[in-house]
């Protein structure tokens, strides 16, 4: 009887926690994300919420621990450039909403690339990264409202992370921008799959970033995927976790086979492990 209790008790337990919505990891520090309730702005309809330009995702309370606070959450992704001594400032309808962040210091990285240009481009290959670099911010700005929201991925490739997110890159020992997402280290050919659901917004074979593909997950949250050997989808091309988007390559910028895979999030690049379930 005890025995048929306590499996009672488990099975409603597995169905509550199933049922709750879940949310990124929050990490308020710059790279991460900070889950913000809007209390006091209990509108039928999200809110429309800010932060530095960018618009940000707005899911309702329900389902998670901040429903007693209040009926909307604000996920928005934190910069890397974010300073911790200056509060960040979040804007939600007419309302301002402040919040701290800590310091986080991540490590170096010194990479030796082969190809001289990937380290110091010639004019013609700055014109055509700034060329490239617009289209992707446009991909990354993408605004659409799906019907299911999104919060949490598995992961798009097999293997060890071979560099984490935040790394202080140096190339040839010349200073670079930040590792702005995870590298996942596959052999050469291995699947690369859509970690949730979503439509493919850009595709293209990049000066640094080589074949790449772009996700919209919708409310602001898109993936990347970089270094492709192959892609196997196309603009406009909806997709669900599991689907193949292509295979593992060494094109643009690297040293080895493997994907980069980044997480924007409001037009921020973020920690993409925030985002899988525990």
């Amino acid at each position: 009887m005890m025995q048929k209790i306590l499996l009672f008790i488990g099975l409603c337990f597995v169905s509550l926690t199933s049922s709750a919505q879940s949310l990124p990891q929050e990490s308020r520090v710059p790279g991460g994300v900070a889950i913000i309730p809007l209390t006091g702005l209990e509108s039928t309809n999200a809110p429309s919420a800010w932060y530095k330009g960018n618009r940000v995702m707005v899911i309702s309370s329900q389902g998670t621990q901040y429903q007693k606070d209040s009926h909307w959450l604000a996920i928005a992704g934190i910069p890397l450039s974010a300073k911790h001594d200056k509060k960040q400032h979040l804007r939600a309808n007419a309302t301002s909403f402040y919040f701290e962040i800590e310091d986080k210091e991540y490590k170096a990285q010194y990479l030796t690339v082969k190809n001289k240009r990937h380290v110091d481009p010639d004019p013609e290959d700055i014109k055509r990264w700034r060329t490239e670099k617009a289209k992707m911010v446009a991909a990354f700005k993408h605004w659409s409202e799906p019907t299911a929201t999104t919060t949490q991925f598995s992961l798009p490739a097999q293997g060890p992370y071979s560099s984490p997110f935040g790394l202080k890159r140096f190339f040839n020992k010349q200073p670079r921008n930040p590792h702005s997402g995870l590298d996942i280290a596959a052999p050469q050919g291995a699947p690369i799959v859509a970690p949730s659901t979503g439509t493919v917004v850009d595709t293209g074979n990049y000066f640094f970033n080589g074949n790449t593909v772009i996700i919209d997950h919708g409310l602001g949250l898109t993936t990347m995927y970089c270094h492709m050997s192959k892609i196997d989808v196309k603009i406009g091309d909806k997709v669900v976790t599991g689907d193949k988007l292509g295979e593992i390559g060494k094109t643009g910028r690297v040293t080895g086979p493997h994907l980069h895979w980044s997480v924007s999030l409001n037009n921020t690049r973020v920690d993409p492990t925030l985002f899988l379930a525990p």
